[in-house]
């Protein structure tokens, strides 16, 4: 490692870094962005990287301190980033519901699967930290801007520079709150327009979703990413359902839209899933041979004598007696609270233990090599584009397997609720995997960023410890109250609400249905099959379209999404990314390469508060809906209008979404000119 390369090499130990202001304040961002990524993952299936908003409120907020710098704002936006990753578990953990294996979210069995999942993420990534940030030329785009702006606010116009970050981002909170309230609290702003199309004697649909926060995230997500959801949205809904309305006969009683409806729920969401795995398992094979050269390298530099490590501040990571520590720890919870789990069945002690033991040992096992592709897929495309709900689809299956083959053996599907038991204990170690690997994707970027602004390692690894502990605290109350608030499909906690205002969790929903369908035997694999066909399609496609062309691509996972995501979800993302695409575009050639980048990063900053906005809102309406409904009241407490609102409100939201459109790209351009 080239020490001399680095800018920033000034910063030695002179510098105060894990300093307990400095935690204070990374544990209370990492509250609050825990429970707007809950919300916005339960909504619409994403969830959004913390690092960058993280970084820039550190700046604000420690700039009043006067010995504050630049080290200690990068080890709190390390722990906030910890909120964008961790809460990734719950695209699995609300399938206990789903299913009635649980009537509510289980604190201290979320908690410790969250915290124990996201430290084994951590500590899978440690030996990778040399060959995949040190020695490469990994992108690792939002670790790369965190340290961009850690730089502009530590530099000679450090308050201008942090205090234009802190507007970006809460006018675009203050934007996005706004809106989030018109349109769920008060409800004279409609959400979506939908435009139901005849084709033949079938019906297809033509949406718009108005989320401000996924038009953020579509920004963030890039073009490649966007235009390939909307092939998605065009093979679903311009391919598949129209086909299946005009070949399938309509039930009697049912319109034609409620019945496109549920041809794609039942047969098409299918599909992507099936494209969804194929992509998933395509991501890993390409992955493999770096990975393991990438262990090799980082294990032979553990065991290197300290006299050549140089011993350089910069190449200290977490002791060999510190990982060995904290990993027993954390397996050691994770056998506790497994027990914990499968003991109330009654099953004998042998097959209890049993299945703790296996249960743990595949997700550990899984864990290890999910976290070495997870960590090099984030240097490739980010944290907020990983493909991490595939990584889930592998693991439920392999879960699933797993589980099949014990209870099979042990006699559990004779029993009652044999069949329930064994998919609770599959979604239940997936959860493990999933917690292991949305933070193993998180540490890479923030280590990237580390790297960049020349921080300690090891500091930074031992503040994303702390960062999983204080989350896993903040999911479980988190999920309950939007539960109450809003339920889940097939699972409402009262049985006066309404269905359709559900929270979607549409990974969770997914892999139930698969571990479900794997149990019961009763999913319709044929279009399952039909999407594994499709996703080996979309990945040759892909692979000419790189090899013929310098800039085209087809990612084939964003294409799953975009077939399995309701068109509502997606739409504002595909909107977000082509703005985003068309803006850079324009500055570049009117203004320039550094003005265009000047305008990109607070279309990011901006984009950001997008998404906080919108998602706090929805955690505190969601504490208004369950107040009102615990004494009598209302589900929609706060709204002014009827339902006989609904077409004006429809129209409305569309109105003022062109509005928000231009005052996105208004932020954009304006700042690129300013700069300019």
């Amino acid at each position: 490692m080239k020490h001399e390369d680095n800018e920033f090499m000034r910063h030695e130990l002179r510098l105060p870094e894990l300093t307990v202001r400095g935690m204070l304040l990374g544990a209370v961002l990492t509250v609050i962005f825990t429970a707007s990524n809950v919300y916005l993952g339960l909504k619409v299936g994403l969830t959004f990287s913390s690092a960058i908003p993280a970084a820039v409120i550190s700046m604000a907020a420690l700039k009043m301190a006067k010995d504050s710098n630049i080290l200690e704002n990068n080890m709190v936006q390390t722990q906030a980033s910890a909120a964008g990753t961790l809460s990734a578990i719950i695209f699995i953990i609300p399938g206990m519901l789903m299913i009635g294996y649980w009537q509510g979210f289980e604190f201290w069995q979320t908690l410790l699967v969250s915290a124990c999942g996201g430290c084994l993420g951590v500590l899978f990534t440690i030996p990778l930290r040399r060959a995949m940030v040190v020695h490469s030329d990994l992108a690792y785009p939002e670790g790369v801007a965190a340290a961009e702006i850690l730089k502009v606010g530590s530099g000679a116009n450090e308050q201008e520079g942090a205090s234009s970050g802190v507007k970006e981002i809460t006018s675009g909170g203050i934007l996005a709150g706004i809106i989030a309230f018109c349109t769920n609290a008060l409800q004279v702003l409609g959400s979506e327009l939908s435009l139901w199309i005849p084709v033949g004697r079938g019906m297809t649909q033509l949406p718009l979703g108005y989320s401000t926060a996924l038009v953020g995230a579509g920004y963030l997500i890039g073009i490649a990413a966007g235009l390939s959801m909307l092939v998605g949205i065009l093979i679903a809904w311009v391919g598949f359902v129209p086909y299946y309305t005009i070949t399938s006969a309509l039930p009697d009683g049912m319109t034609m839209q409620k019945f496109a409806g549920k041809l794609y729920q039942d047969r098409v969401r299918l599909i992507g899933a099936g494209a969804m795995g194929v992509a998933a398992i395509w991501t890993l094979i390409t992955l493999a041979r770096p990975v393991i050269d990438g262990v090799k390298e980082s294990l032979a530099a553990m065991r290197m004598p300290d006299a050549d490590k140089g011993k350089h501040r910069m190449d200290i990571d977490m002791s060999v007696k510190s990982i060995a520590l904290v990993f027993v720890v954390t397996v050691i919870g994770l056998l506790g609270i497994f027990y914990a789990f499968v003991s109330p069945e009654g099953l004998p002690m042998t097959e209890n233990l049993t299945f703790v033991i296996v249960g743990v040992g595949v997700a550990v096992l899984m864990g290890f090599f999910v976290a070495a592709a997870c960590a090099y897929m984030a240097g490739l495309v980010g944290t907020s584009s990983s493909p991490i709900s595939g990584i889930g689809i592998l693991a439920i299956i392999v879960a699933s397997l797993v589980m099949y083959g014990l209870c099979s053996s042990f006699g559990i599907f004779a029993l009652p609720g044999g069949e329930k038991f064994a998919t609770a204990t599959a979604i239940f170690t997936t959860s493990i995997i999933m917690a292991i690997a949305c933070i193993s994707n998180d540490n890479m970027q923030d280590l990237k960023t580390g790297y960049l602004v020349g921080a300690t390692p090891w500091r930074q690894q031992v503040a994303l410890l702390l960062g999983c502990v204080v989350g896993a605290f903040v999911i479980a109350p988190v999920l309950n109250l939007l539960y109450e608030a809003y339920g889940f499909p097939g699972a409402l906690p009262r049985p006066d609400m309404d269905p359709s205002q559900a929270l979607a969790a549409p990974q969770a929903a997914l892999m139930t249905t698969i571990a479900q369908g794997i149990f019961s035997s009763t999913l319709a694999w044929e279009y399952v099959y039909i999407g594994l066909g499709l996703g080996v399609v979309l990945v040759i496609v892909d692979q000419l379209l790189k090899r013929n062309t310098r800039s085209l691509c087809l990612p084939p996972l964003a294409v799953g999404m975009g077939i399995y995501l309701p068109p509502s979800v997606q739409t504002p993302l595909v909107v977000g990314a082509v703005l985003g695409y068309f803006l850079r575009k324009h500055m570049k050639a009117k203004c320039g390469e550094e003005q265009a980048k000047e305008g990109a990063r607070r279309g990011t900053l901006f984009a950001s508060g997008l998404i906080v906005g919108e998602s706090i809102i929805g955690v505190l309406l969601a504490g208004v809906i369950v107040v009102s409904v615990s004494n009598g009241g209302s589900e929609a407490p706060l709204a002014i209008v009827g339902k006989g609102f609904a077409d004006t409100a429809e129209w409305l939201g569309f109105l003022v979404f062109i509005v928000f459109l231009g005052i996105f790209s208004k932020v954009v351009l304006g700042a690129g000119k300013k700069q300019g």
